[in-house]
This record gives structure tokens, sequence and C-alpha cells, in this order.
């Protein structure tokens, strides 16, 4: 199979931090690739040397066919970067951000007003369009970085969690328009701390944690190896929590949580569930709820990592953490398509 963005035993080290240890992945052609992990995992270091911000220093990386050292120019110009952080300029109107790196690319002025005209009005900014970027919402400056990601039409798209921060409703706009780009051919590399945003956007999933892969697949494969159902225990009274959750972990194991006010648990034996409702009987507690769900990526995540997803925003990759500091080399300028 040709992937359009395709890793073999990549490896990054700073001085005694191994943040990738061979990894292997591969996006099809016209998908969204979703590359999930805990924070510090290796997630934005991946893409860092997929854009050609940073040298591997093992293993090889393929972008659209092109080596990712060996051919960094080509690279660059075939790709789009949005990172967790807006990088257009406040001060400039939105007009003038894509004006700016229109011309930067060597667009015309005419062609690259077109081009800007284009973006603004199919990322639903036209309104705003002559206004300083400072006075722009969340979910607009967000909308108006990734259309500057695709001033050159990239065909590949680094998403390093493009979403963070944002309200449920600009993250749904932002979905629409990846979906949107996708469905005209794009193929992109998604990062994300918001597993619902994984499994309603990826079409494959890697999970790596401490710079390995330890699970991939579609999002219904992952769920089905740790278990395709949840049994969920709601009791009547709020103050039977603590005992429902001893009661159900006497059966399920460890894996069992509390989730606000139910107890869940992922179901691998059939038997769970009736002998869960004989316990509650036999203990005299009363249940508001009890249902079997199928398991969310959340719940996916918590098997093969140990732990839940970590809020986006709240610590750093390694890798990052590495180039802040000094430890890793300095990072080659990219265009941002």
């Amino acid at each position: 199979m040709t992937y359009a963005i395709e890793a073999e035993g990549l490896v990054k080290r700073f001085k005694e931090t191994e943040a990738l240890a061979g990894v292997d992945l591969g996006a099809r052609r016209g998908t969204v690739l979703g590359l999930l992990g805990p924070n510090g995992a290796g997630k934005t270091t991946a893409v860092r040397i997929f854009a050609t911000l940073l040298r591997p220093d093992g293993g090889r990386a393929r972008v659209a066919g092109y080596d990712v050292v060996r051919d960094a120019a080509t690279v660059r110009s075939l790709v789009g970067l949005t990172g967790q952080y807006a990088a257009v300029d406040e001060n400039l109107t939105g007009t003038e951000n894509l004006l700016l790196i229109g011309r930067l690319l060597g667009l015309s002025r005419r062609r690259a007003r077109e081009r800007a005209r284009e973006l603004l009005e199919r990322f639903q900014l036209t309104d705003a369009a002559g206004r300083a970027v400072k006075t722009y919402s969340g979910g607009m400056r967000r909308r108006l970085d990734l259309a500057a990601s695709l001033v050159g039409r990239p065909s590949i798209l680094f998403l390093d969690e493009p979403t963070t921060g944002l309200d449920p409703h600009s993250r749904g706009e932002l979905w629409d328009l990846l979906r949107g780009l996708v469905a005209d051919g794009a193929t992109a590399l998604l990062t994300t701390q918001y597993l619902n945003e994984a499994d309603v956007l990826a079409d494959d999933i890697v999970v790596i944690d401490k710079g390995r892969v330890i699970a991939e697949g579609t999002p219904d494969q992952l769920k089905s190896q740790v278990g395709g159902q949840v049994l969920e225990v709601r009791p009547l009274v709020a103050e039977e929590l603590t005992r429902v959750h001893a009661l159900v972990a006497r059966a399920a194991g460890a894996q069992t949580q509390i989730e606000g006010d139910a107890v869940t648990a992922p179901v691998k034996d059939p038997e769970l569930m009736p002998a869960v409702v004989r316990s509650l009987d036999r203990e005299g507690i009363a249940v508001g709820e009890l249902a079997l769900r199928r398991s969310s990526l959340d719940e996916v995540f918590l098997v093969l990592t140990g732990h839940r997803a970590e809020p986006a925003g709240e610590a750093e990759d390694d890798g990052e953490a590495a180039v802040r500091e000094g430890e890793a080399e300095r990072p080659k300028e990219v265009s941002r398509t």
C-alpha cells in the first residue's frame, strides 16, 4: 500500500530523553490518521519531523513518497502545518495575513489577493476580513490559522491539537472544515487530546506511549480490542456510589472507574452484568440506571495507557520541552505550506 505519510523505525532523542523509540505508522491517501497518546508521548516530535522542522536520529519518514531529510524542500511545498496555537499576526487583518503568506510563497499580488478572498469565504471570515486579528474570537483565529496553512494548496495537512482551547461550537465548525478538506482529497495527520474528536474524524488511529506504538487500527477495532461494551451503573442514592464502585470492582477488576455519578467497567465476560445485578440485590442497593453501551475511545485510552487523556495544553511533548530548553538542534524554518 502507498501511504501519503509514512514512518519506519522513527527515532528521535533529546540528550537523555528518547522522544521516539522506533515508531512505525502510515496514513492512507485521502484519510485522517489520528495520532493519540499521553502528553509527552512523542506526538508533537513526530509531527515536527514530518514537517521537516526536526531531523530524525534514526529510521525514515516519507511524505507523499519523499524523504523528509533528503527531499525536505519538496516536502515543504506539499504540506500545511497548523499547531496548537494560532500563528497568525494579530496586528494584521485577516486579509493581510493571507496576502503576506501568499506573497512569501511566490504568488503574484493579484493571485495572492484572489486566494485570500477564496479562503476567507470558505472559512466564513469574509465579514471580518478587514479587522485586526486581535479582535477575533478564539474560533475565528483558529479558522484563519487553518486557512493560512492552505494558501499554497497543500495536499497533506499536519494538525497538532488544532482545536485546543476552543468551545464545543467552534470545535464543531473546525471538524466540518476538516471533513470538507478530506472529501476534496487531502490527507491529514491529526494529534488531539479530545478523544471524541479522533473518534469522529479519524479513519485510522495510532496510539503511542513513551515514544512507542502500543496500538493501531480503526476506532471500532481499538474499541473491540479492549472490550466492545461497557457496563454503567448509576445508584439511585448518590451516597451509595462508593459501595457500588467496590462491588463492581470485585467482579470486573481494576479498570472499574467512577465517572460523575456512575460506575463504569469494561465488559470482558458476558456474565459480568448478571453477577453485578445479583450483588446489588444481595447488598440491597437500589439502582437508578444499569446499562450496557459501546466503549468510548476515552476508555480505550485508559486501558492502553493506564490513565485518561489529559486536557489539551496541560503538558508539553518531551521533544517540545527539549527544544525550548535548547537541548535539541534549532528547528529549520519551514513554510506553512
